[in-house]
């Protein structure tokens, strides 16, 4: 029946849309160097011959005969059985048909019928020329983007390939790889489903066939698309490239399209002549990238959208800025002025790396569009992550659970995106549950090369974009030098996000005309790429000369335009010298309303208690022992966890555990949204957290007893990331960014796996305000310890090294409760989390109760100080070592142990005070770390610099090493009794040397200077740190 009713298809009677113009037209004219799409060597020009009796009214009956035919060939009259034989054996139209024979003349005489008829109708023959022709189209859908006109430059191959596939007709000769013939091309086949390039017919001859999928696929356009699993949206892209005539504009888009062209490329050319000098990073080469972001922006505004947040690298970031956030143009002049200084606090940043936000309204819409581009170190692609983190953020505080409110756009260069594997953990996050952003439109803006490297030594892909493919996200390549082919493709991956809220790639091809810099010399290095670029003719002028060839707009109309927009360039240059003081704070990317006062400044400098109700406490508490939703079964293992829990909320005491509870419950409570994230943060690594319930007897049936604190709380996020460090370090960073009124933890699996974050700490935690004026209030918790495993790398931060739950509590509430955000580093325990020694009272989390930055010796050395003959001073977990070795020695009288949990900004005043209390005693520093990965080169100078140098600063602790851990367990103990024994041996450093002293520079009345900024280098890293300021300690 298949086959009966393939050749019926074929045998319909030709509709007035294929009439002999339709099929006769000639290919448009090929660019030069584009010889490897189809050129037939000759065009079907003969009149199609109309069968009398093939017309709408007939056709039932045509059918009808063909399947009697086809059953029995003498059951129809012998001209039925010679039209049939002859369209079944390939007949051309119009010759199919044969007049009978007059009366009286034998057939056998008609030599015509004899040649064109053939023994048998060849059914098969047929199926598998159609069958043919459906892989075809395939094929094109699939590599057509090989053989597409992409480079602008038409020297290189956008697929670094340039071989042809064999299954793409570039000539007549290919096509007897589908077992086709030339004389096939002006045969009619019916369409599959599968391809939308008939429109509104049904079939098409062969030739127009082709001629459409290389319209379609083969020109400045090539799309891929087709690894996507989704039959669904692989047919919604097959519809916006195929369907015929979609590439169609009306005059006003051209002529908008047109002006935007006239401000992208004018506005580098003023830069040029104002400051030729100037590194700038112009975009010059890819002047198409403004249009295609307004166009995004403009049909995102269409669909809804009211908040678009940006990411990008340096190259045409002040171009965005002016033209597309619309940054007022004097103040990107100022920051080429290197008169001007600052008037905010911290170093600032180049130019380059700025952001902005900015609320307008939309000119194409009408609508209201909040703008914010993120600003962003040298390390390219670094913002990625951020940009993710500050979209989900927004989306949450607006309640935008499908995204179609907020959403993202990232910018990269073609050598990072391929380079950089900070894309592909950004991809990778982009369809979890607690990640998602609902879509994100990435841009890259292909220079065809990185700094000075061949594309062909920078990836192992054919495109820079193909890590995309590992998310499903379709890939539009576009040549940059057409302005409309890249217009419709920002307009089709507009509409994608909107309607498949998924990732979507548009690949720019372009070039770069100048070099890395407008200082470099390009022609080092990649000598024929430039010397072509030299010849090129800009974008702007072949579009402005397209148009006006077609009567779209007259010469004068454009260099109206080009007048009007340097007229606006040349006034705002004037307005830039009036300017004296260059402000940063007019560069912030997440202002928070609200938070500060006007000008920028903390509302108060102190810091309430921290301290909870006892009710408030014992409520939390029984909240995290218990199962608040019914029929719920848990393991038993947790069982018996949460009765333990249960048992100490009783005895009014907490563990690390429940105290974390009790924080983060508590600021639920108060309204502030908390949302912990990382790897197995739910469970905890060391099995303490369970901040997730599990049902054993329902698949994925799960429950989280912090929502159920209080009726009117906010919501708990607490999820398990993917296993990445650098991109969900960097995505919470950014949601931390969106408001203060949050608490956003990281939690590291182990506390060195930082390591590999590292740049998100350097580049953004740490200098951030520094930099771009913008505070953070991100905490990182990295699980420490020395038990022979995996331990944190101390030297890398100054952090807090809370060891009491109560003190873990009041830190993690400080850090909400403090008038201004900083980012804080918590070193949390692994060992102490069952250490039946560290565990805290009520008494010490109530009302009146505040973090304690020093934890002084409270034992009866403290009674007896004259006698003490050395005062430890310590921070983390060898405190409870130093006190069971001190218990095991009977040295409780004569030694005295004080625990430095802040670090950072130091506690002069109060490590100052506890040593005034011992005047007869050694003053030693205790750690476990190896000497040159704890905090002992940053701890003694400081308290030297408390008594003027007078009493020297002993150290025990291990020696320096290159390695944190050991990972022998009898190594590990052979350490520890070591530096125990120099440290309670009173007599360790009789005979000695005073140890060297560093001196710092803070005079004593100044010390508290240290706190003004939240950074300092230690080791050549930098230092996050929390900080608070004089008033505050």
């Amino acid at each position: 029946m298949h086959r009966l009713r393939t050749c019926a298809a074929l045998l319909r009677p030709v509709t007035t849309s294929q009439n002999a113009t339709s099929f006769s037209q000639q290919r448009t004219a090929v660019t030069p160097g584009a010889l490897r799409t189809f050129q037939p060597f000759r065009c079907y020009t003969a009149p199609v011959a109309a069968e009398p009796f093939l017309n709408g009214t007939s056709s039932n009956y045509v059918e009808e005969m063909y399947y009697s035919w086809l059953e029995n060939p003498k059951s129809v009259h012998k001209s039925w059985d010679i039209f049939f034989r002859n369209a079944n054996a390939g007949a051309p139209p119009g010759s199919a048909y044969q007049n009978p024979p007059p009366v009286g003349v034998s057939l056998s005489g008609l030599s015509q019928a004899q040649a064109l008829v053939g023994a048998q109708p060849n059914v098969e023959k047929l199926v598998e020329d159609h069958l043919a022709v459906q892989s075809l189209i395939r094929a094109y859908q699939i590599r057509g983007h090989h053989v597409a006109q992409l480079d602008p430059l038409g020297i290189m191959d956008a697929d670094l390939d340039s071989f042809i596939p064999a299954d793409i007709i570039t000539s007549s000769g290919k096509l007897g790889f589908y077992g086709l013939e030339e004389a096939d091309l002006d045969k009619v086949f019916q369409l599959p489903t599968t391809t939308f390039i008939g429109g509104s017919e049904s079939a098409l001859p062969l030739r127009e066939i082709i001629r459409r999928l290389e319209m379609a696929y083969c020109q400045h356009i090539g799309v891929e698309f087709m690894f996507i699993n989704d039959l669904q949206q692989c047919q919604w892209i097959r519809q916006k490239f195929e369907k015929p005539g979609v590439m169609q504009f009306t005059l006003d888009e051209k002529r908008t399209l047109l002006a935007r062209m006239v401000r992208s490329t004018r506005f580098e050319e003023f830069l040029q002549r104002k400051w030729s000098s100037e590194k700038r990073f112009g975009l010059e080469g890819c002047e198409s990238l403004i249009p295609a972001l307004k166009t995004i922006i403009d049909k995102s505004s269409e669909n809804g959208v009211e908040s678009v947040i940006m990411g990008m690298p340096h190259r045409g970031r002040l171009n965005v800025l002016a033209n597309v956030i619309r940054k007022e143009l004097e103040q990107i002049f100022c920051q080429c002025d290197s008169k001007l200084e600052a008037a905010d606090e911290g170093s600032g940043d180049v130019k380059y790396h700025l952001g902005m936000y900015h609320r307008r309204i939309n000119r194409v819409t009408d609508r209201h569009i909040t703008l914010s581009l993120m600003a962003n170190p040298s390390h390219l692609e670094a913002v990625d992550p951020v940009v993710q983190g500050k979209t989900k953020a927004e989306q949450f505080y607006c309640g935008d659970s499908d995204g179609k409110r907020v959403m993202s756009i990232l910018l990269h260069g073609d050598a990072a995106f391929a380079g950089q594997g900070i894309v592909y953990e950004t991809f990778h996050l982009s369809d979890l549950p607690s990640y998602t952003t609902h879509g994100t439109i990435h841009v890259v803006v292909n220079n065809q090369i990185g700094f000075t490297t061949d594309p062909r030594m920078a990836r192992s892909s054919p495109y820079p974009t193909d890590v995309a493919r590992v998310v499903n996200a379709p890939i539009f390549h576009v040549n940059a030098d057409d302005p409309e082919a890249v217009m419709y493709v920002c307009n089709v991956a507009a509409q994608w996000r909107a309607t498949f809220h998924k990732d979507v790639v548009v690949d720019l091809v372009s070039y770069r005309r100048n070099g890395h810099n407008e200082m470099d010399e390009p022609m080092f290095t990649q000598p024929l790429m430039y010397k072509q670029i030299k010849k090129q003719k800009p974008v702007l002028q072949k579009y402005a000369e397209k148009l006006i060839t077609e009567g779209a707009v007259s010469r004068q109309e454009y260099e109206e335009e080009i007048a009007k927009y340097d007229k606006i360039c040349e006034e705002a240059y004037n307005r830039s010298k009036d300017e004296k003081i260059l402000h940063i704070k007019h560069w912030l990317d997440s202002p928070w309303p609200g938070f500060f006062t006007l000008d920028g400044q903390p509302k108060s400098m102190s810091c309430p208690s921290t301290g909870l109700n006892e009710e408030v406490l014992s409520h939390i508490g029984q909240v995290a022992s218990s199962v608040p939703v019914e029929d719920f079964t848990i393991h038993g293992g947790l069982t018996r966890i949460l009765k333990g829990r249960a048992t100490m909320v009783q005895n009014r005491s907490v563990d690390w555990a429940l105290g974390e509870y009790m924080a983060l419950g508590s600021l639920l409570k108060e309204g502030i949204h908390v949302r912990l994230s990382g790897q197995d943060v739910e469970r905890g690594t060391f099995s303490h957290r369970h901040h997730v319930l599990h049902d054993q007897n329902v698949d994925k049936r799960t429950c989280i007893p912090m929502n159920y604190i209080d009726p009117n709380q906010t919501p708990y996020t607490v999820c398990n990331s993917s296993l990445s460090e650098y991109g969900v370090l960097g995505f919470e960073l950014g949601f931390a960014m969106a408001s203060p009124n949050a608490l956003v933890l990281w939690e590291a699996q182990f506390g060195d796996f930082h390591n590999t974050a590292q740049c998100i700490i350097d580049q953004f935690i740490s200098p951030g305000q520094a930099k771009w004026v913008r505070q953070n209030g991100i905490v990182l918790l990295l699980p420490h310890g020395m038990e022979g495993m995996v331990s944190s790398l101390f030297h890398y931060f100054l952090g807090d090294l809370s060891r009491t739950p109560a003190n873990y509590f009041h830190v993690l509430r400080r850090q909400i409760l403090l008038p201004f955000r900083k980012p804080l580093i918590i070193f949390t325990p692994k060992s102490l989390l069952r250490h039946p020694e560290a565990k805290s009272s009520f008494d010490d989390m109530l009302p009146g109760t505040h973090f304690r930055r020093l934890i002084p010796e409270e034992g009866s050395a403290s009674q007896n100080s004259a006698e003490v003959k050395r005062l430890i001073f310590c921070t983390g977990k060898v405190y409870y070592d130093l006190t069971k070795e001190r218990k095991t020695r009977g040295l409780e009288d004569t030694v005295a142990i004080s625990r430095i949990e802040q670090l950072s900004p130091f506690p002069f005043d109060l490590v100052k005070a506890e040593a005034e209390k011992y005047p007869q005693a050694q003053l030693l520093w205790c750690q476990e770390e190896h000497k040159n990965q704890g905090y002992y080169d940053y701890v003694k100078p400081r308290i030297s610099r408390v008594f003027n140098n007078t009493r020297p600063i002993w150290y025990a602790g291990r020696e320096p090493a290159a390695a944190p851990a050991t990972g022998n367990k009898k190594a590990h103990l052979v350490e520890l009794e070591r530096f125990l024994d120099t440290a309670f041996n009173l007599n360790a450093f009789q005979g000695h040397l005073t140890p060297t002293t560093h001196f710092i520079s803070n005079p004593p009345s100044l010390v508290f200077q240290e706190t003004h900024t939240p950074l300092l280098a230690l080791d050549g890293r930098l230092a996050a740190r929390n900080v608070l300021t004089k008033a505050q300690v």
